[in-house]
């Protein structure tokens, strides 16, 4: 079934296929031509080259020419996977014969069979190397050493099974570790030997313990050895590879040892035990720390010192907690911690030096997670007297702290590390940079201290607050003392605060504390008030304790809350007093806004006392307003006086609503004829202000209440006052050009006189024919139709005069 074509046609076949085996010939044949002129230089590069073709030929005219295929692999790539392919087969097939064929030969026959296996294998490298082929001398020399281990596999199998498998193994690893070292040493150019001697030498001690059984200790021994064997190859291995190994296994098997260790030492119960692991934690320890004293990279000493500084501390720890009594383990960490410090910096290189001053912090950071929640109950703890004030004097200071949170155990060893750690900030850190922030931190941690030490001793109650309030009032003076740092003057600020918020809640134990505490805390932020930088903080703490100590006072004297709130009205308006005082002084913008916002703070608590008695809210909103009016008396806070307005307004109408009052007219017209008064005066200092701006609001306020109390009242004369006041703003309104007052008193105007009308256009409507309504409104329409242009240009007249009013 073989298509043949017509003769002339496979004749124009054949010529079109020769003619592109000619173009394809030529184009080789001047690339061939122009490689050989680049390969062989000319010596007379200036001399003409005859015979020489373009290194470009014409390409055909059917299609671009097929550019080679690049290769996708190295031939370098290729061999090392052919020959690791090949080694991986030969080893598969070598542990194939020893485990399955291996009884089919008789003890010559199998010695015979792998010995000579073996030796072949192990002396093929050596030929090769001779002959430059390195790569195949590395394949052949890691099946080689595969065959030995399989060849001491063999070995047990076949005489020596009464042996112990674990005992055997271990003198295995330590004998070929050995071999493949020395081969590997032997045969210098080659890697894969030494590589698979130190990955065996990482098991003959581990073995040899477990085979021995010698116990937890002698384990962790056997680890730590060989990971400080690990580290000196390392440290002092010559090719990469090497190191990388050893770095794995001194890494891999000190993680393992040292926490093991660490296990022996926390579970240890008596001193022998813990001075076993400590013994080993030290070990681990040394290896770390011997590592990063001569490793070359700086970094690998950052990681190595810390973990070695830890490890001591570890150590040191474990020992102590089995020879003192219970509770003061997290002491003694901290006092190892501190410790590190002591080594001398002078004789250590500096990468070791920073990490040990590392790991000193993180133990003492966790000794101050550990004091944290002793310190939070005393800080936190007098927050929940808020629901029992005045249900009399604790028994002792620590039973004020405790009426809701826990007690922590062994409180009197956790308060000891933060007052080790504020000591060593304060000795140690001595440069310009780190100075004011060691002495915040100090600040701090004394302040805890201090603040849970009459907790912690359990003081009478009394003592307690005497204790905190002298606290508070030594941060107080840390503040006004003037030699501090910015950054500790300010820490110093804020723990005075959380001082005195928590004396406070304290306080609420009894009513004397209640107010004495409020009044002397007031006195002393105030006092420091003078200081300008603490200003913004203290002086509206010292409003704030003194409005505690408005309602503290009110409450002693068994005064209704009405009462109280007018007490509680001095505070803002002291607030408004201080805030004056503070416009005068230059660079006090941040401290006048935190007195006035506490100043408003404090009136809105007044006003929340007083809401239950109309009378008197009516009373401290009138107050309110006036201090608000008092402030708007400043350039600067003119936009207050809106809010006093607002007050004032309020104020008039809880009144009128205690007075039982329901007329609109008397809430409407006060706040409308004072508003017309001020729209009058803008309007005279500001011609350009429209009416609408003026009169609008006061005009809506006055007309639109009323107009809405008409459409609800059938009798009365409303209806005619609101006609007659809607005529006169019209009438001004039309006077004056003012087109505010002309639409709001127009309009108003007509839907009160719809509102008189709407009876009689009732009975009017009822009175027509049935008919007679869409015949009006045919009327009506035709009429507009009719004069429809007209009715327009009236329109359009209309707009325009509103336009022109102001």
């Amino acid at each position: 079934m073989t298509h043949v074509p017509p003769p002339a046609e496979e004749l124009r076949l054949l010529d079109a296929e020769l003619w592109r085996l000619d173009a394809r010939r030529a184009q080789l044949l001047a690339r061939r031509a122009w490689l050989l002129t680049v390969l062989r230089p000319d010596p007379h590069p200036d001399a003409p080259r005859p015979g020489l073709r373009s290194p470009v030929a014409p390409r055909p005219a059917w299609g671009p020419p097929v550019a080679p295929p690049r290769p996708e692999a190295s031939a370098p790539g290729v061999q090392n996977a052919l020959l690791l392919l090949g080694g991986v087969l030969l080893t598969l097939a070598a542990m194939v014969f020893t485990l399955v064929s291996w009884g089919h030969l008789g003890m010559t026959g199998r010695c015979a069979v792998l010995g000579a296996l073996t030796l072949a294998v192990l002396a093929a490298p050596v030929a090769l190397l001779r002959r430059g082929l390195r790569s195949t001398a590395e394949s052949v020399a890691g099946l080689g050493t595969a065959l030995t281990a399989l060849d001491a596999y063999a070995l047990h199998e076949a005489g020596l099974t009464a042996v112990d498998g674990t005992a055997y193994a271990a003198v295995a690893t330590a004998v070929l570790a050995g071999l493949w070292a020395g081969y590997g040493r032997a045969l210098d150019a080659l890697r894969l030997p030494l590589l698979a001697a130190l990955a065996a030498a990482q098991l003959p001690l581990l073995l040899g313990a477990i085979a021995v059984d010698a116990g937890a200790y002698a384990v962790t021994a056997a680890l730590l050895v060989t990971a400080g064997a690990d580290t000196v190859v390392a440290l002092r291995a010559a090719t990469r590879p090497v190191r990388y190994v050893a770095v794995g296994g001194a890494c891999g098997l000190g993680a393992w040892g040292a926490s093991a260790a660490g296990w022996l030492s926390w579970t240890a119960t008596g001193p022998g035990a813990a001075a076993r692991a400590a013994a080993l934690l030290c070990l681990a320890a040394a290896i770390a720390l011997g590592a990063a004293w001569t490793a070359r990279p700086p970094s690998a000493a950052l990681v190595a010192a810390p973990v070695g500084g830890l490890l001591a501390v570890a150590a040191g720890g474990g020992l102590l907690r089995t020879l003192l009594p219970d509770g003061w383990t997290v002491p003694a960490v901290a006092v190892c911690g501190v410790a590190l410090l002591a080594v001398p910096r002078g004789r250590l290189p500096e990468p070791v030096r920073v990490g040990l001053l590392r790991a000193s912090g993180a133990v003492q950071l966790v000794a101050l997670a550990a004091a944290l929640p002793l310190l939070a109950v005393a800080w936190a703890g007098p927050l929940g007297r808020a629901g029992r004030a005045w249900s009399g004097a604790p028994a002792d200071a620590r039973t004020a702290v405790t009426a809701y949170l826990p007690w922590p155990a062994h409180a009197p060893q956790l308060l000891i590390a933060p007052a080790l750690v504020a000591v060593v900030l304060l000795v140690l850190v001595r440069d310009e940079v780190g100075r004011p922030r060691a002495l915040a931190g100090a600040l701090v941690l004394a302040w805890g201290t201090a603040f849970a030490l009459p907790a912690v001793l359990a003081l009478p109650y009394a003592a307690g607050l005497w204790a905190q309030g002298a606290v508070t009032a030594a941060a107080l003076a840390a503040v006004a003392g003037g030699r501090l740092h910015p950054l500790p003057r300010l820490t110093a600020t804020v723990l005075a605060v959380a001082g005195s918020l928590s004396l406070a809640f304290l306080a609420l134990a009894t009513e004397t504390a209640t107010l004495t505490v409020p009044a002397v805390l007031t006195v002393l932020f105030a006092a420091a008030s003078g200081r300008r930088e603490a200003t913004a903080v203290t002086a509206p703490a010292a409003l704030v304790h003194a409005a505690a100590l408005a309602c503290a006072t009110g409450a002693a004297a068994g005064w209704p809350t009405r009462y109280t709130a007018l007490l509680v009205l001095v505070v803002p308006a002291a607030a408004a007093g201080l805030a004056a005082l503070l416009a005068v002084r230059p660079g006090s913008s941040g401290a006048r806004m935190s007195v006035e916002v506490t100043g408003a703070a404090a009136a809105i608590l007044a006003v929340g006392l007083a809401v239950t008695e109309p009378a008197f809210l009516a009373l401290v909103l009138a107050l309110t307003g006036v201090i608000a009016a008092a402030t708007a008396v400043r350039a600067d806070r003119r936009p207050v006086g809106h809010a006093s307005a607002a007050l004032f307004v309020l104020a008039a109408w809880v009144r009128l609503a205690s007075w039982g009052v329901g007329a609109p007219e008397a809430y409407a017209l006060p706040v409308a004829l004072p508003a017309l008064c001020v729209g009058v005066l803008r309007r005279r200092r500001d011609p350009s202000v429209t009416s609408w701006t003026a009169y609008g609001p006061a005009l809506g306020v006055m007309l639109l209440p009323s107009l809405a109390a008409v459409w609800g009242d059938r009798q009365g004369p409303r209806p005619l006052l609101l006609g007659a006041a809607a005529l006169l703003v019209t009438v001004v309104g039309a006077r004056h050009r003012l087109k505010a007052p002309l639409v709001l008193g127009g309009a108003t105007l007509v839907l009160d006189c719809l509102h008189e009308l709407a009876p009689y256009l009732v009975q009017l409507a009822g009175a027509l024919p049935r008919w007679m309504p869409p015949a009006l409104a045919g009327l009506l329409l035709l009429a507009l139709g009719a004069t429809y242009e007209r009715r327009i240009r009236d329109v359009r007249r209309v707009r325009e005069v509103l336009g022109r009013m102001d």
